[in-house]
């Protein structure tokens, strides 16, 4: 319970830094422990069509009633498109949920089954790590033709094993660093990115900050595409 009513408390607290960071015209890069962060984030950008490109190694589709190990951060895409802890999500000054297909998740391969299912019945376009640029793009400009902005979430997990370790809940097949840059820059060329986040980094797993300098490489890229 502690940890519920703690996260959602900073998502009300990041709300209103990013709508700050909105209102000065200066771009809100979120460095994130968690991703039950994008519900402040996505509050603080307010009103108005807003799609979301979701890198992870995980689903983060997962709900109370799907859930095996009750980890609220594997909710965090359920709770961004309003199927789950709406009432909390709700109190987040700004939030409303995102419809579903409206989101471009990619890279998410560690799935438990009742939410695999969830997705395959959901609206989000699910794209494997070995998508090519050219499905990530059209899947891009399909969100965009509905939206006016675009929500980057990039879980440092979602690199390949090669790349580095992010945390330890990393899997082994992900997404290239080259890979993930490119998907970026592919998604700013067609639809404004008005907000990123960089999350779940644990420097214990990275002892030679590969995936430090990776996460550098992402917040450039983040920067330069919007």
């Amino acid at each position: 319970i502690a940890e519920i009513g703690t996260a959602f408390d900073l998502d009300w607290q990041l709300a209103a830094s990013v709508a700050a960071t909105v209102a000065r015209g200066a771009f809100p890069l979120i460095l994130a422990g968690n991703c039950i962060s994008s519900v402040g984030t996505l509050g603080g950008l307010g009103g108005g069509p807003t799609g979301i490109l979701w890198f992870d190694a995980h689903g983060d589709f997962n709900t109370p009633e799907s859930t095996v190990g009750g980890f609220l951060d594997g909710m965090a895409l359920a709770v961004a498109t309003g199927r789950c802890w709406t009432g909390l999500a709700a109190t987040v000054p700004g939030f409303t949920p995102v419809a579903e297909e409206n989101v471009v998740l990619i890279g998410a391969r560690d799935l438990d089954p009742a939410e695999a299912e969830l997705l395959r019945m959901s609206g989000v376009q699910h794209l494997p790590t070995d998508a090519p640029v050219s499905r990530v793009a059209a899947a891009i400009e399909d969100v965009a033709r509905r939206v006016h902005r675009l929500y980057v979430h990039v879980d440092l997990d979602v690199l390949d094993a090669t790349e580095g370790r992010a945390n330890g809940y990393a899997g082994a097949e992900g997404i290239s660093l080259a890979g993930l840059l490119e998907a970026i820059h592919t998604a700013g060329a067609r639809c404004p990115i008005a907000a990123g986040a960089i999350t779940a980094y644990d420097p214990a797993y990275d002892p030679d900050g590969r995936v430090c300098a990776a996460a550098f490489e992402v917040a450039l890229a983040l920067a330069v595409a919007r």
